[in-house]
This record gives structure tokens, sequence and C-alpha cells, in this order.
């Protein structure tokens, strides 16, 4: 199968199982693993600026990957998926 489609099957689980076991808007927990560069840790911080979003932070014991725990009030599943596509960019980003 084609990783596009997997990756909008994947989306689009998402979306209807957020619809259905949430009331919208909604308080909403990203968590991300991003290498441990400075340059990734921003774009990702910066995809959530001027949103009100709790940011936290944690490197990893190695210092290899950093964690980043982001709460934020969303306003619907597709602001959500919108914003995963959004940092999706960043190169070795884990989304949880």
């Amino acid at each position: 199968m084609d990783s596009n489609k997997k990756i909008e099957e994947f989306y689009e689980k998402l979306r209807k199982d957020l619809a259905n076991d949430t009331l919208w808007p909604a308080k909403y927990l990203f968590k991300f693993i991003v290498p441990t560069d400075t340059d990734k840790i921003i774009f990702v911080e910066k995809a959530f600026d001027n949103m009100g979003a709790v940011i936290t932070t944690k490197e990893s014991s190695k210092g290899s990957f950093t964690s980043l725990s982001i709460h934020v009030r969303m306003t619907s599943p597709d602001a959500v998926i919108a914003k995963y596509k959004e940092v999706s960019v960043v190169e070795g980003i884990i989304s949880l």
C-alpha cells in the first residue's frame, strides 16, 4: 500500500476518533519526539506560537532526542490534524 494512502487513512481514523470522543473546542495534548537539534525544536514550538500552549521539553538520557509535550486548546479534529501535518516536515520527528 502506498505510504501516502496509509498516512491519509491514519488521519481519517484519528479525525473520526477525535470527533466521537471529544466535545470541541477542547484541550489537546500533542507529544512529539525530535532529534535534539535547536532548529527542529524551535520549529515545533513556533507552530504553536500565540495559541496559549504550555510546552514542556525533556532531553533523553543520552541527549540524542528531545520530547515535547504541548497542551493547547484546539477548535476541532481538523485543527489537530492540521498541526500534526504542519510539524510533520521536521526530519526525524515522531508524533505520539
